[in-house]
C-alpha cells in the first residue's frame, strides 16, 4: 500500500484538504504583494526644487504679489530639453528677464543654477505620501529606490536557503507559521520606520521569510494530496499569486498613503495565524523522518476532520507498519545532507531545475520592466499583469494534463523567448503588436513556471524537498536580482538586454530535456526512490492515465 492509498482512506479530498487549500491561497494573496510593494510605496511623483519666492507663504513684496504661479515658476526653475521644469535644479537668483521674452527659452548655464539645496516640492495629487517623499529619494538619491528592491530580493534569496534546512529537519508547519509571524511583524514595523536605513533593514528581514511561506505551502499541500488531485491544487495556489497582484493594484488605488498600505497587507497576516494553527504537519514528512507514531496520529486527525470515522479505527500503527513495511525500512536511517553526494540523479535534477529557475527569474523581471512602457497608469498595469498571469496558469492546466510536465515547460519557454526576441526588433510605432507580444511573453513565462513548480515537487524526494526547493528558489531570486543589472547594458546597445532576456528563456527550455516525465506518477519519498525509479514506471502503467486535473 502506498502513501496515496493511505491518504485515500483518510479522505483524499475532504474538508481538511479544502480548508488547507483555501487558507494557503488567502495567505498567498496577502504575501505576494510584499514582493512588488515598492511599485506603489516607492512611486516617484512629479517634483521640483523648493523656491522661497514661490513656496514660502511669508514672503511678501509688490514684485511677487501680482505675479501668477506660472510666472514665478518660470523665473525660478529652468526648463529641461523637453521644455518642462527641471526636477533637480533651480536658478540661483530669480531670472526676471524671462518675463519679458515673447518666446520660450531655456537658461541652464551652470553659474546660474544650483541643486535643490532647500528640498523639493512634490505633486501630491496622485500619491499623498510615499517613501520617496518621506526621505527625498530623488535626484542624487534616486538610486536608493532600486536598492530597496534589491535588498528585499537578496533577503528572499538568503531566506530560501536559511529556512530550507529547518523545514526538512523540524517540519514544514512550524517554519511556515514562524515565517508568517516574521513577515507580519517586520512589515508592520516598516510602516513606522523613523529612518530610511531602518526601513531598508526591515524590508530585508521581510524578504527572508516571504519565499519560505510559498515553498512550505506547496510542500504541505502536495504532501497531503494524492497524486491524482495535486495538479489543480498547485495551479490554484500559483493562481493566488496573480490574484494577489490584482488585489494589490486595487488596494493601492484605494489607499494612496504608503504607511496605511503597508499595514493593510501586513496586519491581516497576523490575524491569519489563528486559523493557521489548525494546519497538520505533513504525514509524508513524519514517516520519512521515522516518526511513525506521530505520523499515524496526524493521519487519524485528518480522517476525523474529513468525517472518516471508520478509517480512524483502521488506521493504527500496526496497520501502517504491515502495509508500508518497505517504505518504513527505507527510512530507518535518518537522512543526512551528505547523502545527496551519493545520489547523482537527484543532483542532476536539482541542477537542471536551478538553471531553469534562474533563467525564468531573469526573463520574468526583464519582462516586467518592458511592460511598464504600456502606460502610465500603474494601478491598471498591476491588475493587467495579474490577469495575464492568472489566465496563463489556467491554460497550463490543460497542457499539464495532455502534454505533460516537460513539454509544458519547453513549449512555453520557446513561446516566451520568441516573443521577446521578435519584440526587441519591432519599431516603436507598432505599439499594438509590441503590447501583444509582451503580453504573450509574460503569459508564457507564467505558464512555464506553473509547470516547473509541479515538476519540481514530483521530481524531488520528500526527505529533502524543502532543502532542495530552497536552493532552487534561491537561484530564481538570483535571476531576479540579475535582471535589473542587465539594464546597464543599454549604454552599449539598446537591444542587448532584451536579446539576453529572450535567449536565456530559450536556454531554459533546453535544460528540461534531460529530466523524466512525471505525469500520473506518485511522489518520491527517499533518495532510493529517485535512484531506483523503475518501480514508479511500473506503477504508472497500472494507473488510469486518463485521470485529469479537473477531478480535484
Amino acid at each position: 500500500m502506498s502513501f496515496d492509498e493511505l491518504l485515500d482512506q483518510a479522505g483524499g479530498l475532504g474538508r481538511f484538504q479544502i480548508f488547507q487549500l483555501v487558507l494557503f491561497c488567502v495567505i498567498n494573496i496577502l504575501t505576494y504583494p510584499h514582493i512588488v510593494l515598492e511599485n506603489f510605496t516607492a512611486a516617484i511623483p512629479d517634483h521640483r526644487c523648493w523656491v522661497q519666492i514661490l513656496d514660502n507663504d511669508t514672503v511678501s513684496g509688490n514684485d511677487t504679489r501680482t505675479l501668477s504661479q506660472d510666472a514665478l515658476l518660470r523665473i525660478s526653475i529652468p526648463l529641461d530639453s523637453n521644455l518642462k521644469p527641471e526636477k533637480c535644479r533651480r536658478f540661483i537668483r530669480p531670472q526676471w528677464q524671462l518675463l519679458h521674452l515673447n518666446e520660450t527659452v531655456t537658461n541652464t548655464a551652470e553659474p546660474d543654477t544650483e541643486p535643490c539645496v532647500d528640498g523639493w516640492v512634490y505633486d501630491r495629487s496622485y500619491f499623498p505620501s510615499t517613501i520617496i517623499t518621506e526621505w527625498d529619494l530623488v535626484c542624487e538619491s534616486q538610486s536608493l529606490k532600486p536598492m530597496i528592491q534589491t535588498l528585499f530580493l537578496t533577503g528572499s534569496l538568503l531566506g530560501s536557503l536559511i529556512y530550507s534546512l529547518p523545514s526538512d529537519r523540524f517540519g514544514r508547519k512550524v517554519v511556515y507559521l514562524w515565517c508568517i509571524l516574521q513577515l507580519g511583524i517586520v512589515d508592520t514595523a516598516a510602516a513606522f520606520a523613523p529612518t530610511f536605513l531602518i526601513y531598508c533593514i526591515l524590508r530585508f528581514c521581510a524578504g527572508l521569510s516571504v519565499m519560505t511561506i510559498m515553498i512550505n505551502a506547496f510542500c504541505l499541500m502536495s504532501e497531503w494530496t494524492t497524486s491524482k488531485r495535486k495538479s489543480l491544487g498547485i495551479v490554484l495556489m500559483m493562481s493566488s499569486y496573480s490574484i494577489g497582484q490584482m488585489f494589490l493594484g486595487g488596494l493601492a488605488f484605494a489607499i494612496r498613503s504608503w504607511h496605511i498600505l503597508h499595514l493593510a497587507v501586513s496586519v491581516p497576516l497576523l490575524v491569519l495565524l489563528l486559523p493557521s494553527r489548525k494546519l497538520v504537519e505533513s504525514f509524508r514528512w513524519l514517516i520519512v523522518r521515522n516518526q511513525l507514531e506521530k505520523g499515524v496520529k496526524e493521519l487519524r486527525r485528518v480522517a476525523h476532520i474529513n468525517g472518516k470515522k471508520n478509517a480512524e479505527e483502521t488506521l493504527t500503527i500496526e496497520f501502517v507498519k504491515s502495509t508500508m513495511q518497505k517504505e518504513l525500512d527505507a527510512v530507518q536511517v535518518k537522512p543526512s545532507i551528505f547523502q545527496l553526494f551519493h545520489a547523482p540523479k537527484v543532483i542532476m535534477r536539482t541542477c537542471c531545475l536551478c538553471l531553469f529557475r534562474f533563467s525564468h527569474g531573469v526573463s520574468l523581471y526583464g519582462l516586467i520592466l518592458n511592460l511598464q512602457h504600456l502606460g502610465s497608469n500603474i494601478f491598471l498595469f498591476q491588475v493587467l499583469f495579474g490577469a495575464i498571469t492568472l489566465t496563463a496558469r489556467f491554460v497550463s492546466v490543460w497542457t499539464l494534463n495532455y502534454i505533460g510536465r516537460r513539454t509544458n515547460q519547453i513549449l512555453f519557454s520557446f513561446l516566451a523567448g520568441v516573443s521577446i526576441l521578435v519584440n526587441t526588433f519591432l519599431p516603436q510605432e507598432m505599439q499594438t503588436l509590441r503590447v501583444s507580444l509582451a503580453t504573450l511573453g509574460v503569459g508564457s513565462v507564467a505558464a512555464a513556471s506553473t509547470g516547473c513548480t509541479l515538476h519540481q515537487i514530483e521530481l524531488l524526494p520528500t526527505v529533502f524537498r524543502s532543502t532542495l526547493g530552497g536552493i532552487i528558489t534561491g537561484l530564481q531570486r538570483t535571476g531576479a536580482i540579475v535582471a535589473p543589472l542587465l539594464m546597464t547594458l543599454l549604454g552599449y546597445s539598446l537591444h542587448l538586454p532584451w536579446i539576453i532576456y529572450g535567449v536565456i528563456i530559450l536556454f531554459a527550455g533546453l535544460v528540461i530535456l534531460p529530466l523524466p516525465e512525471t505525469r500520473n506518477q506518485p511522489l518520491v519519498n527517499t533518495l532510493q526512490d529517485v535512484e531506483n525509479n523503475t518501480k514508479y514506471s511500473r506503477k504508472v502503467k497500472q494507473e488510469d492515465t486518463s485521470t485529469k486535473v479537473t477531478q480535484f
